[in-house]
């Protein structure tokens, strides 16, 4: 038998599938089934920085905002009374009561403002990592890449004052100089980058006028967005990589710990197919290993990686139209 144990943000896993933040991971019951299915660790469902300064400051008027991005909006609209901060922190005790796996809490943050002090609250409710989804849409023409930036980290050293658990920053590809970035952000003392998160992507209703959301779940296609990133930034960065987005088989995670990932974070495939897809995702990627004669998966981590490739050029490829040129 192959050995799919690793070793991700200081934590022993006995494999390296995490189920990612999302709708499926706010109960107890499901990270119960999420364990049993055999899941290396599991990311809570975040709670938005506006619920927490929310709850924070006892006042919340839909008349101020224009700043607040409709996922967050929506998401305080129609949940918050459900998951509250107070019922977070419960879900943080009880799941690290149920289970044995790391249970990893998200904050979905924007900002450096009051929320900050509640990951202390985190901490004491037994979290043993914290995952901060960070997300600033560059759309401000007054605002330089330097000044978004530097959002980034003003979180990670704020947050990083406040508790000592382990932190993994969850972000976008919107940076105008991504692996400078990302090598940065390594050197904060951050035990890990998840790459990349998902986001509200705005669609039109033409019959309403009215404007919808759109791709809620990752597909297949969207594997190689993160898994370019992955294989160009593993061997740069100072901390682990988590993939995330487009893996929904075990050859997509396979791929990702080929390029250099520590664990691979899944989501839509469970929304899709159900939990029991966790165990058929694990018995591919060791059959596989088995084939070709790897008893670890530290045998083949980063084998494809940009410093190990055969081909490194190929990660680096933007002109697509030299596919086409030759047909008619």
């Amino acid at each position: 038998m192959a050995s799919l144990e690793t070793t991700y943000m200081g934590f022993k896993l006995k494999n390296p599938i995490i189920v990612g933040s999302s709708g499926l991971t706010n109960s107890v019951e499901n990270v119960i089934e999420i364990a049993k299915e055999g899941a290396g660790a599991v990311v809570l469902k975040s709670l938005f920085e506006e619920q927490i300064n929310q709850v924070a400051n006892q006042t919340y008027e839909l008349g101020n905002t224009s700043n607040y991005y409709p996922e967050a909006l929506d998401y305080i609209q129609n949940y918050s009374s459900e998951n509250d901060v107070a019922i977070y922190l419960d879900l943080i005790k009880e799941c690290k009561s149920k289970v044995d796996i790391p249970i990893i809490a998200s904050i979905n943050c924007m900002g450096d403002n009051e929320w900050v002090n509640f990951s202390k609250k985190i901490e004491e409710a037994g979290a043993d990592a914290l995952e901060l989804n960070i997300f600033v849409l560059p759309s401000d023409p007054k605002k330089s890449s330097a000044e978004n930036e530097k959002v980034y980290f003003d979180i990670i050293e704020k947050v990083s004052k406040i508790i000592k658990i382990p932190i993994a920053v969850k972000l976008s590809y919107y940076f105008s100089g991504l692996a400078k970035t990302m090598e940065m952000l390594s050197w904060t003392g951050i035990k890990s980058l998840v790459l990349f998160n998902r986001f509200f992507s705005p669609d039109i209703d033409i019959n309403s006028l009215e404007i919808k959301s759109s791709n809620i779940f990752s597909s297949p296609a969207d594997l190689a967005q993160s898994l370019r990133w992955v294989a160009m930034l593993s061997e740069i960065v100072d901390c682990d990589i988590a993939s995330s987005t487009g893996v929904h088989d075990g050859e997509a995670a396979i791929k990702q710990l080929l390029v250099g990932a520590t664990a691979v974070q899944i989501a839509s495939v469970l929304y899709k197919k159900g939990f029991k897809e966790i165990p058929i995702i694990l018995n591919e990627i060791e059959k596989w290993m088995i084939k070709k004669n790897f008893n670890s998966i530290d045998q083949f981590r980063g084998k494809m990686s940009v410093k190990k490739a055969e081909n490194p050029a190929a990660y680096e490829r933007v002109q697509f139209m030299k596919y086409f040129s030759g047909i008619e």
